[in-house]
């Protein structure tokens, strides 16, 4: 009997911890249910970089264009090819292929400043590199970047191929010493500019976003020309580019915000698994 008592004691006292145990477990794990009256984060969201950037109606462009007189100047300087064709028999071979020309060496000028600051922070003690090394090496990464980065330019040869690689134009540059110096003049003076602005000696953020605002105005330059040529819109293309590069200097902001997402944070963009991704910025 007592045998009997004391198993039923000890019996009692273990289910009780047991169940004591089994309460805790489950209220510690138990997830609040949500109400409505709970306080609410006072911080907002902030929206992805990425996010596109819906343009204003036309009514508003209009207004600010007519109440910028510089934007005038731009319209008028942009339009000087078109008048020149359609009023003095100017050739349209030649226009057009100032405009591929003109974003390519842009392009490609912009890539040779960028080359040499990435030799030097991807260079390590080990590789003793010499000066005619690291030439050779700036020289092969600047030509294999001018031809990725630059494959909208590239890709725009194929419906433009009559055009731009036609019997009038290679006869006309032939011809014309002075066409030679005004492409040469335009090169150099894109090389110029991309040096001085100094890509080289920027801090992290601000070279992302400088250099990726002027690659993706240039890019978007490339990608209009290849819409408008695949879409047959050659007797109209130089009038097109011209309302085009004049709304690309006049609202550059709103056109990356189109395409690219929020103009002033393009630096703040970087595909998973880069470089660049993981590195802490100053």
């Amino acid at each position: 009997m007592l045998l009997l008592l004391a198993w039923g004691y000890f019996l009692s006292r273990d289910n009780g911890e047991i169940l004591l145990f089994r309460s805790k477990w489950i209220d510690s794990n138990r997830r609040p249910a949500f109400n409505l009256a709970m306080a609410k984060p006072t911080g907002t969201i902030r929206a992805p970089a990425t996010r596109q950037i819906r343009p204003p109606p036309l009514s508003k462009h209009l207004r600010e264009f007519a109440s910028r007189p510089d934007a005038w100047v731009v319209l008028a300087r942009n339009m000087i090819p078109v008048i020149g064709i359609y009023a003095f028999g100017w050739s349209a071979a030649v226009s057009v292929f100032n405009y591929w020309f003109d974003g390519l060496t842009a392009l490609a000028a912009i890539v040779a400043a960028l080359v040499p600051r990435a030799l030097r922070e991807t260079q390590t003690r080990a590789d003793h590199a010499t000066l005619a090394g690291n030439i050779a090496r700036g020289v092969f990464v600047w030509l294999l970047l001018v031809g990725i980065v630059g494959l909208p330019y590239w890709i725009v040869l194929i419906p433009l191929h009559d055009l731009l690689l036609g019997n009038e134009l290679w006869r006309q540059l032939k011809e014309s010493q002075m066409l030679w110096f005004t492409f040469g003049s335009l090169a150099a003076s894109h090389f110029w500019k991309a040096f001085r602005i100094g890509y080289d000696t920027m801090p992290d953020k601000e070279l992302k976003q400088r250099a990726r605002w002027d690659i993706y105005l240039l890019l978007l330059r490339a990608v209009a020309m290849f819409i408008m040529a695949a879409h047959g819109l050659y007797f109209i293309l130089v009038p097109l580019m011209a309302l085009l590069l004049t709304y690309l200097e006049i609202w550059p902001d709103r056109a990356i915000g189109a395409v690219f997402g929020d103009p002033s944070r393009l630096w703040e963009y970087d595909p998973p698994g880069s470089a660049t991704s993981n590195r802490r910025l100053p």
